[in-house]
């Protein structure tokens, strides 16, 4: 059992290497991703991405996360974990502090406070940070097109958001780690496995 999570910029490669990882753990692993992991949360994502949406509020969006966190955390994360899975999910609660908090300016402990509400206090086993040069991930994203709301926001938002997630791992060193993002997809993986298997976090016969 192990809540494993995966945080960073936009187009950083963070879900595809979750994918990656859960497909080497095979049955020992339960995917899944903030904002979109049920049903409830699927309808939120909707909500939070929609570029038409430019006029909601910070405190409107970090409330919208965290509404799809607490249903995410109750109707997936901790049965998963009850069940004995590794959890992996792209984003959580980090994701609000780095992106409502450094980004948009909300205070940090109102975030956290929330936070405990939404999930009870449930906290990563490991967090990996995706860490890519602002300018390379952001062309990644216009390549990609179809930008949502929060892909379309101004540089000096997203440089506030990658200093935040600095900073958050900075002050956890024992729960993040951070994985350089650059190069091939398959090296990314190679630094993902060897991130996992150094905390030990994958199954006793290790990650396939």
């Amino acid at each position: 059992m192990a809540f494993i999570t995966f945080e960073g910029m936009e187009g950083c490669g963070k879900s595809t290497q979750a994918k990656l990882l859960a497909r080497a753990l095979g049955s020992d692993a339960v995917l899944t991703q903030e904002p979109g992991g049920t049903a409830i949360g699927r309808a939120i994502r909707q909500l939070l991405l929609d570029p038409a949406n430019r006029a909601m509020s910070a405190e409107a969006e970090v409330l919208l996360f965290f509404a799809d966190r607490a249903q995410h955390v109750a109707e997936v994360i901790r049965p998963a974990l009850a069940a004995g899975k590794i959890v992996i999910s792209t984003r959580y609660v980090d994701t609000s502090l780095a992106y409502q908090g450094y980004g948009r300016g909300l205070d940090l402990d109102r975030i956290r406070s929330v936070a405990v509400l939404a999930t009870g206090g449930l906290r990563p086993d490991l967090t990996l940070f995706f860490d890519l040069p602002l300018e390379v991930g952001l062309a990644r994203v216009v390549r990609r097109g179809g930008r949502d709301r929060l892909e379309s926001e101004v540089r000096e938002f997203h440089e506030r958001v990658r200093n935040g997630y600095l900073e958050l791992a900075a002050a956890e060193p024992d729960r993040w780690i951070r994985i350089d993002a650059s190069g091939s997809e398959a090296d990314v993986e190679a630094r993902t496995r060897a991130a996992v298997e150094a905390r030990g976090l994958a199954p006793s016969h290790g990650v396939r």
